[in-house]
């Protein structure tokens, strides 16, 4: 049976990161990865800190039970698809349709869902 520390381990290992970058998200120093990492016990506001920041299940991450994921609902993947978007080059197409898109109107969205639905039409 998996400890937390083997639980914390396996979302660290999820997240990609160093244990440096990963302490720097969750506000904490990579010696305090590296020794939860070694024998666990978080405290209560860093399991959530982890579960918030990385989409854990809580339960899964204290007990092992369940998915490990949780689901991400439409606000959390929009931005996580705008973070992205912004990582790229400055100036760059999906950065400035991005922009333009934040600009539009209701008028405006009201053309381009028309625009949308005649495009998959076309499609079928």
């Amino acid at each position: 049976m998996q400890s937390i520390n083997d639980r914390i381990r396996i979302v660290l290992e999820y997240s990609g990161k160093s244990k440096t970058a990963f302490g720097e998200s969750l506000n904490v120093s990579q010696q305090y990865i590296s020794k939860l990492v070694r024998t666990g016990n978080p405290s209560e506001l860093l399991i959530d800190d982890i579960c918030e920041k990385y989409h854990i299940r809580k339960e899964w991450l204290l007990n092992g039970t369940g998915n490990m994921e949780q689901p991400m609902d439409r606000q959390d993947e929009i931005a996580r698809l705008a973070t992205d978007l912004f990582k790229g080059e400055s100036g760059s197409f999906k950065e400035r349709l991005i922009l333009a898109l934040a600009r539009l109107d209701e008028k405006d969205w009201e053309v381009l869902e028309k625009i949308a639905n005649e495009l998959a039409k076309e499609k079928d």
